[in-house]
């Protein structure tokens, strides 16, 4: 019987011939090089960075010399990424290795930092399975589920909170080699325990099933509408966005939910917001660091790195469209980041409302995709993004005003909090 060596997330690895490998030991090493090179002088928070990069590149460098699969690779650069705590910092694999990496069709999210599976893709296998919505996940494999987490997910995770960083290891606890099974224990509503059997079946080259539209609009009495944007991907939201909201008629509040999105485009949320306001609002300011190495010759200390950042933008009211200008609220989350904490920054840039829910990701920026050997790629955050004053975003994220969070009993009685203190806010907010 062949060894292995298990690596995250319940991944065995066999360590005789290496099928499916692609990389050499020196592709390896030059991939090593690469990160830590890019991110030593292009990532935009490095004074952030607590782990000793230095001795990093050398335990990485002496590994990758080790024979070994792509796939064990891939999890030990992911080990590296995540020392820099920059929630866009990822490794990008080629789609021959995505294919081989899945998760099974169940939505898991973290409350209270339980795991809980919200939803599930119907398949052959779900069918039989059946998984309770809204049960807990107790184990997987036998290993108790926070052990799981913490000992075999977290360390892979690129996030700049702890709360995000939990929610995201949450989120992708169940990934791991296409088409292995995994068992696990759920305490189903009600109290009681049992076990189910799923396959890992949806790869990252596959389309995610339980993905949310970018815009999704509901109607909730006294003419209160939600507009949950999950994502700010594609210029599209913008143009549904405008489509539902031809003149804002009968709408006497506006919630904006942006509780699950992260990464985009900055643009199309600034598009959103110029619909919502009469007056020219700031953007986000960004930064990105100038490297000037005389300074180190000359040992003029923590000089060696300025920066470039031009003032911040300013948009205006959307002249084409009706606007609105009524009381606004926007929810957010742990997971709000990218693009959507840009939004944060312009709304309250705006003074057109209040955001209520959770401390963002602290996770904007724009992301620089960097070639590494056979079509790898990873990704670093190159700006730094702050409120007009210079207030910084990243590593912190945005505070509400009014915080929120929702409970495990919360989720299991069906109620939203965030959701409910926004409507109380709103029958007493003015427009602005």
């Amino acid at each position: 019987m062949r060894s292995v060596a298990v690596l995250g997330l319940g991944l065995a690895v066999p360590l005789g011939p290496l099928a499916g490998q692609q990389l050499t030991a020196t592709e390896r090493a030059e991939a090593v090089a690469t990160i830590w090179a890019e991110a030593r002088y292009n990532f935009a928070s490095w004074e952030r960075v607590r782990a000793d990069w230095d001795s990093a590149l050398a335990a990485n460098l002496k590994q990758a010399a080790q024979p070994q699969s792509d796939v064990l690779f891939y999890r030990r650069l992911r080990r590296l990424v995540a020392l820099l705590g920059d929630g866009q910092a990822a490794v990008i694999p080629p789609a021959n290795l995505r294919s081989r990496i899945a998760r099974p069709p169940l939505l898991v999210t973290s409350v209270e930092r339980r795991p809980l599976v919200l939803e599930y893709a119907e398949n052959d296998e779900m069918r039989v399975a059946r998984p309770d919505r809204l049960a807990e996940i107790l184990a997987v494999q036998g290993v108790p589920a926070e052990s799981w987490i913490r000992d075999s997910v977290l360390p892979e995770i690129s996030a700049a909170t702890p709360a995000d960083r939990w929610q995201r290891a949450v989120q992708w606890m169940l990934q791991g080699e296409k088409g292995t099974t995994l068992h696990l224990l759920l305490r189903v509503p009600g109290g009681n325990q049992r076990g189910i059997s799923v396959t890992r079946s949806v790869s990252l080259n596959d389309r995610w099933p339980l993905d949310p539209p970018e815009l999704q609009i509901d109607s909730l009495p006294d003419g209160v509408i939600v507009a949950r944007v999950n994502a700010l991907a594609e210029e599209d939201v913008v143009r549904r966005f405008d489509r539902s909201f031809t003149d804002f008629a009968g709408v006497s509040g506006l919630i904006l939910d942006l509780r699950r999105a992260a990464g985009g485009d900055s643009r199309y949320g600034y598009a959103i917001l110029a619909r919502l306001t009469r007056r020219a609002f700031p953007t986000a300011r960004w930064r990105t660091p100038q490297y000037r190495p005389v300074f180190r010759a000359l040992r003029v200390p923590d000089s060696a790195f300025s920066w470039y950042g031009p003032p911040p933008d300013t948009v205006t009211p959307s002249v084409d469209r009706p606007a609105y200008t009524g009381p606004i609220v926007v929810l957010a989350s742990s997971g709000t980041g990218g693009a959507a904490e840009d939004f944060l920054v312009a709304f309250r840039n705006a003074a057109r409302g209040v955001i209520i829910g959770e401390t963002s990701a602290g996770s904007p920026g724009e992301a620089l995709a960097l070639p590494l050997p056979k079509n790898w790629a990873v990704q670093l955050s190159v700006t730094r993004h702050a409120f007009p004053n210079g207030e910084e975003v990243a590593g912190v994220g945005i505070r509400p005003e009014f915080p929120v969070a929702c409970t495990v009993d919360d989720v299991l009685a069906g109620r939203d909090p965030v959701l409910e203190r926004a409507r109380e806010y709103l029958k007493g907010g003015t427009g602005r």
